[in-house]
């Protein structure tokens, strides 16, 4: 099995990378999909954040309020650690359940942790390789005023909330450019799969006896 992280910042093209990983046989692990999951109706995660942040983080029927609990937690670096400290270990624990499941399938699974915040999670360590989808910040910005429609003030509080690019750049084993088109992404992908492939095929080789 090869665990790798796969991270970069918001609109930089890492679901474009996530999902060419996917194409081509990776089991992708994405922590959004956990992080709504851990949040679900009905759910204790979610209960626990009606508790800490009041009942308008709830819409009308009973489900999260995603635009009222951003408004919250994007411009206040308090309230967005309290909803992390409820929401991490709970996704977490999912991964590694995704994980685990995947691994009896197919112990030569090459499995793919999506995560935007791996950095800021303290998870840069856990992979054997860690990949980094980089576009400058300003880039990003545009693209999140342009392409997703949000307001300026609001695309930069997005980003200034995350981890710097060069704090990302500085724990990458590999960088991906996520500047040009997807098509370019995507090509760069397959490069980082085709060597990820032969090394994997190398260790088993060398582990024959």
């Amino acid at each position: 099995m090869q665990r790798i992280g796969l991270t970069g910042g918001i609109a930089a093209g890492k679901s474009v990378a996530a999902a060419r990983l996917a194409e081509l046989g990776a089991v992708v692990i994405d922590s959004d999909v956990l992080a709504r999951e851990a949040v679900a109706p009905g759910s204790v995660g979610l209960e626990a954040v009606a508790d800490e942040f009041g009942p308008g983080v709830l819409a009308a029927d009973g489900s999260l309020d995603r635009a009222a609990l951003g408004a919250l937690v994007f411009a206040d670096d308090d309230a967005r650690a309290r909803l992390n400290a409820i929401v991490h270990p709970v996704v977490r624990r999912l991964s590694a359940e995704r994980e685990a499941a995947a691994a009896t399938a197919d112990h030569g699974a090459v499995i793919v942790h999506d995560i935007p915040l791996l950095v800021e999670t303290g998870q840069a360590d856990a992979f054997h390789v860690l990949v980094v989808v980089h576009a400058p910040a300003v880039l990003r910005v545009e693209r999140l005023v342009v392409g997703r429609g949000l307001a300026r003030e609001e695309a930069e509080a997005r980003i200034a909330a995350q981890a710097s690019d060069a704090d990302r750049l500085a724990v990458a084993d590999v960088v991906l450019d996520g500047t040009g088109s997807e098509d370019d992404l995507r090509t760069q992908v397959d490069a980082l799969w085709a060597r990820l492939s032969s090394e994997t095929a190398d260790e088993i080789a060398a582990e024959s006896p």
